[in-house]
Protein backbone atom coordinates (compact mmCIF):
# COMPACT_ATOMS: atom_id res chain seq x y z
CA UNK A 1 0.00 0.00 0.00
CA UNK A 2 1.33 3.41 -1.01
CA UNK A 3 -1.67 5.72 -0.73
CA UNK A 4 -2.24 7.58 2.57
CA UNK A 5 -4.25 5.73 5.18
CA UNK A 6 -6.48 7.41 7.74
CA UNK A 7 -7.65 4.61 10.05
CA UNK A 8 -6.21 1.18 10.79
CA UNK A 9 -8.01 -1.43 12.90
CA UNK A 10 -6.30 -4.41 14.52
CA UNK A 11 -7.25 -6.87 17.22
CA UNK A 12 -3.86 -7.02 18.95
CA UNK A 13 -1.74 -4.00 19.83
CA UNK A 14 1.34 -3.14 17.81
CA UNK A 15 4.36 -4.26 19.79
CA UNK A 16 6.15 -1.47 21.72
CA UNK A 17 3.23 0.95 21.39
CA UNK A 18 3.14 1.06 25.20
CA UNK A 19 6.38 3.04 25.15
CA UNK A 20 4.56 6.01 23.58
CA UNK A 21 1.84 6.56 26.15
CA UNK A 22 1.41 6.64 29.90
CA UNK A 23 3.11 3.33 30.54
CA UNK A 24 3.29 3.67 34.31
CA UNK A 25 -0.46 4.05 34.52
CA UNK A 26 -0.89 1.07 32.21
CA UNK A 27 1.26 -1.13 34.46
CA UNK A 28 -0.73 -0.04 37.50
CA UNK A 29 -3.97 -1.05 35.78
CA UNK A 30 -2.89 -4.32 34.19
CA UNK A 31 -0.23 -6.87 35.12
CA UNK A 32 1.83 -6.49 31.98
CA UNK A 33 5.17 -5.75 33.65
CA UNK A 34 6.95 -8.93 32.58
CA UNK A 35 5.77 -8.68 28.98
CA UNK A 36 6.74 -5.02 28.80
CA UNK A 37 10.16 -5.70 30.31
CA UNK A 38 10.78 -8.44 27.76
CA UNK A 39 9.22 -6.35 24.98
CA UNK A 40 6.89 -9.21 24.02
CA UNK A 41 3.52 -7.51 24.48
CA UNK A 42 1.67 -6.97 21.24
CA UNK A 43 2.10 -8.08 17.65
CA UNK A 44 5.47 -7.55 15.92
CA UNK A 45 3.75 -7.76 12.52
CA UNK A 46 1.41 -4.93 13.53
CA UNK A 47 4.39 -2.80 14.56
CA UNK A 48 5.92 -3.29 11.12
CA UNK A 49 2.67 -2.21 9.49
CA UNK A 50 2.48 0.79 11.77
CA UNK A 51 5.96 1.86 10.78
CA UNK A 52 5.28 1.33 7.08
CA UNK A 53 1.72 2.66 6.69
CA UNK A 54 1.85 5.49 9.25
CA UNK A 55 -1.95 5.86 9.54
CA UNK A 56 -3.47 8.89 11.22
CA UNK A 57 -5.38 6.67 13.70
CA UNK A 58 -4.79 3.15 14.93
CA UNK A 59 -7.43 1.40 17.03
CA UNK A 60 -6.89 -1.94 18.78
CA UNK A 61 -8.64 -4.16 21.30
CA UNK A 62 -7.63 -7.48 22.90
CA UNK A 63 -6.02 -6.39 26.19
CA UNK A 64 -9.19 -5.04 27.87
CA UNK A 65 -7.76 -1.76 29.08
CA UNK A 66 -8.01 1.83 27.91
CA UNK A 67 -4.70 3.15 26.65
CA UNK A 68 -3.79 6.03 24.36
CA UNK A 69 -0.51 6.92 22.73
CA UNK A 70 0.84 9.41 20.25
CA UNK A 71 3.65 8.44 17.92
CA UNK A 72 5.56 10.72 15.59
CA UNK A 73 7.24 8.96 12.72
CA UNK A 74 10.50 9.93 11.16
CA UNK A 75 10.26 12.17 8.13
CA UNK A 76 11.58 10.76 4.87
CA UNK A 77 13.16 14.02 3.80
CA UNK A 78 15.00 16.53 5.94
CA UNK A 79 13.08 19.69 6.71
CA UNK A 80 9.73 17.93 6.57
CA UNK A 81 7.54 16.99 9.52
CA UNK A 82 6.94 13.31 10.02
CA UNK A 83 3.45 11.87 10.18
CA UNK A 84 1.76 11.22 13.51
CA UNK A 85 -0.31 8.22 14.56
CA UNK A 86 -2.86 8.46 17.35
CA UNK A 87 -3.34 5.08 19.00
CA UNK A 88 -6.33 4.13 21.14
CA UNK A 89 -7.39 0.91 22.83
CA UNK A 90 -10.51 0.66 24.97
CA UNK A 91 -11.57 -1.51 27.88
CA UNK A 92 -13.98 -4.43 27.82
CA UNK A 93 -17.65 -3.60 27.36
CA UNK A 94 -18.76 -3.99 30.98
CA UNK A 95 -20.33 -1.64 33.54
CA UNK A 96 -18.04 1.02 34.99
CA UNK A 97 -15.34 0.34 32.39
CA UNK A 98 -13.85 2.73 29.80
CA UNK A 99 -15.18 0.95 26.72
CA UNK A 100 -16.59 3.89 24.75
CA UNK A 101 -15.12 7.08 23.34
CA UNK A 102 -16.41 9.38 20.61
CA UNK A 103 -13.86 10.77 18.17
CA UNK A 104 -14.44 13.30 15.40
CA UNK A 105 -12.43 12.68 12.25
CA UNK A 106 -12.32 15.10 9.36
CA UNK A 107 -14.24 13.97 6.31
CA UNK A 108 -14.23 15.13 2.73
CA UNK A 109 -17.60 16.87 2.24
CA UNK A 110 -17.57 16.02 -1.46
CA UNK A 111 -17.24 12.29 -0.80
CA UNK A 112 -20.35 10.11 -1.11
CA UNK A 113 -22.34 9.08 1.94
CA UNK A 114 -21.94 5.34 1.32
CA UNK A 115 -19.07 2.88 1.65
CA UNK A 116 -16.74 2.30 -1.26
CA UNK A 117 -14.10 -0.29 -1.97
CA UNK A 118 -10.49 0.87 -2.04
CA UNK A 119 -9.20 0.49 -5.58
CA UNK A 120 -5.58 0.12 -4.49
CA UNK A 121 -6.37 -2.76 -2.13
CA UNK A 122 -8.62 -4.48 -4.67
CA UNK A 123 -5.75 -4.40 -7.15
CA UNK A 124 -3.38 -5.93 -4.62
CA UNK A 125 -5.92 -8.65 -3.78
CA UNK A 126 -6.20 -9.56 -7.45
CA UNK A 127 -2.43 -9.54 -7.97
CA UNK A 128 -1.75 -11.77 -4.95
CA UNK A 129 -4.55 -14.25 -5.63
CA UNK A 130 -2.07 -17.04 -6.49
CA UNK A 131 -0.39 -16.69 -3.09
CA UNK A 132 -3.43 -17.85 -1.11
CA UNK A 133 -2.67 -20.69 1.29
CA UNK A 134 -5.34 -22.30 3.46
CA UNK A 135 -3.31 -25.27 4.69
CA UNK A 136 -1.24 -25.65 7.82
CA UNK A 137 1.99 -25.91 5.84
CA UNK A 138 4.61 -23.18 5.92
CA UNK A 139 4.22 -20.71 3.10
CA UNK A 140 7.12 -18.50 2.12
CA UNK A 141 6.16 -15.22 0.50
CA UNK A 142 8.14 -14.05 -2.54
CA UNK A 143 11.12 -11.90 -1.66
CA UNK A 144 13.67 -9.86 -3.56
CA UNK A 145 16.31 -12.57 -3.36
CA UNK A 146 16.67 -13.53 -7.00
CA UNK A 147 14.49 -16.63 -6.66
CA UNK A 148 11.15 -15.12 -7.64
CA UNK A 149 10.10 -13.52 -10.89
CA UNK A 150 7.82 -11.15 -9.00
CA UNK A 151 7.99 -10.02 -5.41
CA UNK A 152 6.66 -6.43 -5.54
CA UNK A 153 2.86 -6.31 -5.69
CA UNK A 154 2.45 -2.57 -5.53
CA UNK A 155 -0.68 -1.46 -7.35
CA UNK A 156 0.19 0.32 -10.59
CA UNK A 157 -2.06 2.76 -12.42
CA UNK A 158 -2.52 0.30 -15.27
CA UNK A 159 -3.53 -2.51 -12.92
CA UNK A 160 -5.96 -0.27 -11.04
CA UNK A 161 -7.59 0.78 -14.31
CA UNK A 162 -8.06 -2.90 -15.22
CA UNK A 163 -9.83 -3.52 -11.91
CA UNK A 164 -12.04 -0.48 -12.43
CA UNK A 165 -13.09 -1.76 -15.83
CA UNK A 166 -13.82 -5.18 -14.36
CA UNK A 167 -16.11 -3.55 -11.78
CA UNK A 168 -17.72 -1.25 -14.38
CA UNK A 169 -16.18 1.74 -12.56
CA UNK A 170 -18.53 1.15 -9.63
CA UNK A 171 -16.73 0.88 -6.28
CA UNK A 172 -19.86 1.11 -4.12
CA UNK A 173 -20.17 -1.61 -1.51
CA UNK A 174 -23.53 -3.29 -2.18
CA UNK A 175 -26.13 -3.71 0.55
CA UNK A 176 -26.44 -7.45 0.00
CA UNK A 177 -26.29 -8.78 3.54
CA UNK A 178 -28.04 -12.09 4.10
CA UNK A 179 -28.42 -14.23 7.20
CA UNK A 180 -26.35 -17.42 7.12
CA UNK A 181 -26.64 -18.50 10.77
CA UNK A 182 -29.53 -18.71 13.17
CA UNK A 183 -30.03 -15.61 15.30
CA UNK A 184 -29.34 -15.85 18.99
CA UNK A 185 -32.36 -16.77 21.05
CA UNK A 186 -31.97 -15.78 24.73
CA UNK A 187 -34.77 -18.17 25.68
CA UNK A 188 -32.69 -21.07 24.36
CA UNK A 189 -29.18 -20.60 25.74
CA UNK A 190 -26.55 -22.95 24.36
CA UNK A 191 -23.37 -23.36 26.32
CA UNK A 192 -21.67 -25.63 23.80
CA UNK A 193 -22.27 -25.14 20.11
CA UNK A 194 -20.51 -27.12 17.41
CA UNK A 195 -18.56 -24.93 15.02
CA UNK A 196 -19.96 -24.96 11.51
CA UNK A 197 -18.11 -23.58 8.51
CA UNK A 198 -20.52 -21.61 6.34
CA UNK A 199 -20.05 -20.12 2.92
CA UNK A 200 -20.63 -16.37 2.98
CA UNK A 201 -22.72 -15.25 -0.02
CA UNK A 202 -21.44 -11.66 0.15
CA UNK A 203 -17.84 -12.87 -0.08
CA UNK A 204 -18.73 -15.28 -2.87
CA UNK A 205 -20.33 -12.50 -4.92
CA UNK A 206 -17.41 -10.15 -4.26
CA UNK A 207 -14.79 -12.72 -5.29
CA UNK A 208 -16.72 -13.65 -8.42
CA UNK A 209 -17.00 -10.02 -9.46
CA UNK A 210 -13.32 -9.33 -8.85
CA UNK A 211 -12.19 -12.65 -10.34
CA UNK A 212 -10.33 -13.97 -7.30
CA UNK A 213 -10.49 -17.14 -5.20
CA UNK A 214 -13.17 -17.41 -2.55
CA UNK A 215 -11.20 -18.37 0.57
CA UNK A 216 -14.30 -19.78 2.26
CA UNK A 217 -14.83 -22.22 -0.60
CA UNK A 218 -11.14 -23.14 -0.62
CA UNK A 219 -11.25 -23.82 3.12
CA UNK A 220 -14.32 -26.00 2.72
CA UNK A 221 -12.62 -28.06 0.00
CA UNK A 222 -9.47 -28.41 2.11
CA UNK A 223 -11.50 -29.73 5.04
CA UNK A 224 -13.31 -32.22 2.81
CA UNK A 225 -9.98 -33.42 1.41
CA UNK A 226 -8.61 -33.91 4.92
CA UNK A 227 -11.67 -35.94 5.87
CA UNK A 228 -11.28 -38.14 2.78
CA UNK A 229 -7.61 -38.68 3.53
CA UNK A 230 -8.49 -39.68 7.08
CA UNK A 231 -11.08 -42.18 5.82
CA UNK A 232 -8.58 -43.68 3.38
CA UNK A 233 -5.97 -44.06 6.13
CA UNK A 234 -8.47 -45.80 8.42
CA UNK A 235 -9.49 -48.12 5.58
CA UNK A 236 -5.86 -48.98 4.85
CA UNK A 237 -5.27 -49.76 8.54
CA UNK A 238 -8.27 -52.11 8.62
CA UNK A 239 -7.16 -53.87 5.44
CA UNK A 240 -3.62 -54.30 6.74
CA UNK A 241 -4.91 -55.78 10.00
CA UNK A 242 -7.20 -58.21 8.14
CA UNK A 243 -4.75 -59.09 5.41
CA UNK A 244 -4.54 -62.72 6.51
CA UNK A 245 -0.73 -62.84 6.41
CA UNK A 246 1.06 -65.26 8.65
CA UNK A 247 2.44 -63.71 11.81
CA UNK A 248 6.15 -63.09 11.85
CA UNK A 249 8.33 -65.55 13.71
CA UNK A 250 10.43 -62.72 15.05
CA UNK A 251 9.59 -60.71 18.13
CA UNK A 252 8.17 -57.40 17.00
CA UNK A 253 8.02 -55.86 20.45
CA UNK A 254 10.20 -52.76 20.35
CA UNK A 255 9.16 -51.28 23.65
CA UNK A 256 12.68 -51.66 25.01
CA UNK A 257 14.02 -49.61 22.10
CA UNK A 258 11.43 -46.88 22.37
CA UNK A 259 12.61 -43.35 23.02
CA UNK A 260 9.86 -43.02 25.63
CA UNK A 261 11.15 -44.88 28.66
CA UNK A 262 8.57 -45.36 31.44
CA UNK A 263 11.37 -45.74 33.99
CA UNK A 264 13.08 -42.52 32.94
CA UNK A 265 13.18 -39.87 35.63
CA UNK A 266 12.45 -36.56 33.91
CA UNK A 267 13.49 -33.42 35.72
CA UNK A 268 13.04 -29.97 34.27
CA UNK A 269 16.15 -28.20 33.09
CA UNK A 270 16.59 -24.45 33.30
CA UNK A 271 19.19 -23.93 30.61
CA UNK A 272 16.64 -22.61 28.12
CA UNK A 273 15.01 -20.28 30.64
CA UNK A 274 18.36 -18.90 31.74
CA UNK A 275 19.40 -18.24 28.16
CA UNK A 276 16.16 -16.39 27.47
CA UNK A 277 16.57 -14.30 30.61
CA UNK A 278 20.14 -13.40 29.77
CA UNK A 279 19.19 -12.46 26.23
CA UNK A 280 16.34 -10.34 27.55
CA UNK A 281 18.68 -8.43 29.83
CA UNK A 282 21.19 -7.98 27.04
CA UNK A 283 18.50 -6.07 25.16
CA UNK A 284 17.75 -4.03 28.26
CA UNK A 285 21.22 -2.52 28.32
CA UNK A 286 20.50 -0.29 25.34
CA UNK A 287 19.83 3.30 26.36
CA UNK A 288 16.44 4.83 25.72
CA UNK A 289 14.49 8.00 26.33
CA UNK A 290 12.53 8.46 29.54
CA UNK A 291 8.90 9.34 28.73
CA UNK A 292 6.83 11.58 30.89
CA UNK A 293 4.45 9.93 33.34
CA UNK A 294 2.33 12.86 34.44
CA UNK A 295 0.34 13.14 31.25
CA UNK A 296 -3.11 11.65 31.03
CA UNK A 297 -3.93 8.84 28.64
CA UNK A 298 -7.21 10.37 27.53
CA UNK A 299 -7.38 10.12 23.76
CA UNK A 300 -9.62 13.13 23.27
CA UNK A 301 -7.29 15.31 25.36
CA UNK A 302 -3.56 15.64 25.35
CA UNK A 303 -1.46 12.65 24.41
CA UNK A 304 1.58 11.39 26.18
CA UNK A 305 5.07 12.35 25.09
CA UNK A 306 5.83 12.14 21.38
CA UNK A 307 8.96 10.30 20.40
CA UNK A 308 10.62 9.46 17.14
CA UNK A 309 9.76 5.97 15.96
CA UNK A 310 12.89 3.80 15.84
CA UNK A 311 13.41 1.04 13.32
CA UNK A 312 10.72 -1.63 13.73
CA UNK A 313 9.72 0.13 16.96
CA UNK A 314 12.61 -1.50 18.84
CA UNK A 315 12.47 0.26 22.17
CA UNK A 316 14.54 -0.79 25.14
CA UNK A 317 12.54 -2.76 27.68
CA UNK A 318 14.02 -0.89 30.65
CA UNK A 319 12.38 2.28 29.32
CA UNK A 320 10.53 4.00 32.22
CA UNK A 321 9.97 0.78 34.08
CA UNK A 322 12.06 1.78 37.04
CA UNK A 323 14.48 -0.97 36.16
CA UNK A 324 17.71 -0.88 38.17
CA UNK A 325 19.61 -1.74 35.02
CA UNK A 326 18.72 1.48 33.29
CA UNK A 327 19.47 3.84 36.19
CA UNK A 328 22.55 5.12 37.84
CA UNK A 329 23.03 4.07 41.37
CA UNK A 330 24.94 1.88 43.71
CA UNK A 331 24.44 -1.87 43.83
CA UNK A 332 21.74 -2.90 46.24
CA UNK A 333 20.08 0.51 46.19
CA UNK A 334 16.26 0.46 46.20
CA UNK A 335 14.63 1.85 43.07
CA UNK A 336 11.12 3.21 42.63
CA UNK A 337 9.09 0.93 40.36
CA UNK A 338 6.58 3.60 39.40
CA UNK A 339 3.68 2.12 41.32
CA UNK A 340 4.70 3.26 44.75
CA UNK A 341 6.75 0.19 45.62
CA UNK A 342 10.46 -0.11 45.96
CA UNK A 343 12.20 -2.83 44.06
CA UNK A 344 15.51 -4.21 45.25
CA UNK A 345 18.53 -4.28 43.01
CA UNK A 346 18.59 -7.40 40.88
CA UNK A 347 21.35 -9.17 39.05
CA UNK A 348 21.72 -9.40 35.32
CA UNK A 349 20.79 -13.05 35.30
CA UNK A 350 17.27 -12.93 36.69
CA UNK A 351 14.36 -10.52 36.56
CA UNK A 352 13.28 -11.09 40.17
CA UNK A 353 15.09 -11.27 43.48
CA UNK A 354 14.56 -14.98 43.90
CA UNK A 355 17.58 -17.17 44.52
CA UNK A 356 18.78 -19.23 41.63
CA UNK A 357 18.06 -22.90 42.25
CA UNK A 358 20.71 -25.52 41.94
CA UNK A 359 20.92 -26.98 38.43
CA UNK A 360 18.95 -30.15 38.22
CA UNK A 361 20.12 -33.11 36.18
CA UNK A 362 18.27 -35.57 34.04
CA UNK A 363 18.71 -39.13 35.20
CA UNK A 364 18.00 -41.82 32.67
CA UNK A 365 18.03 -45.58 32.98
CA UNK A 366 19.57 -46.86 29.79
CA UNK A 367 19.40 -50.67 29.96
CA UNK A 368 15.79 -51.14 30.90
CA UNK A 369 15.77 -54.89 30.40
CA UNK A 370 18.77 -55.38 32.73
CA UNK A 371 17.19 -53.22 35.43
CA UNK A 372 13.95 -55.16 35.13
CA UNK A 373 15.80 -58.47 35.57
CA UNK A 374 17.64 -57.19 38.64
CA UNK A 375 14.40 -55.95 40.15
CA UNK A 376 12.79 -59.37 39.62
CA UNK A 377 15.71 -61.08 41.37
CA UNK A 378 15.48 -58.66 44.28
CA UNK A 379 11.76 -59.29 44.55
CA UNK A 380 12.31 -63.05 44.52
Amino acid sequence: LKQPMDIFLSHDWPRSIYHYGNKKQLLKTKSFRQEVENNTLGSPAASELLEHLKPAYWFSAHLHVKFAALMQHQAKDKGQTGKKTKFLALDKCLPHRDFLQVIEIEHDPSAPDYLEYDIEWLTILRATNDLINVTGRLWNMPENNGLHTRWDYTATEEAMNEVLEKLNHDLKVPCNFSVTAACYDPSKPQTQVQLVHRINPQTTEFCAQLGITDINVRLQKAKEEQQLCGEYEEQDDVESNNSGEDPSEYNTDTSALSSINPDEIMLDEEEEDEDSLVSAHSDMNTPSVEPSSDQASDFSGSFSDVRILPGSMAVSSDDTLGSPLGREGKPGEAVDSGDGKDLPEVTLKRLSDEHEPEPRKKIKRRNQAIYAAVDDDDAA
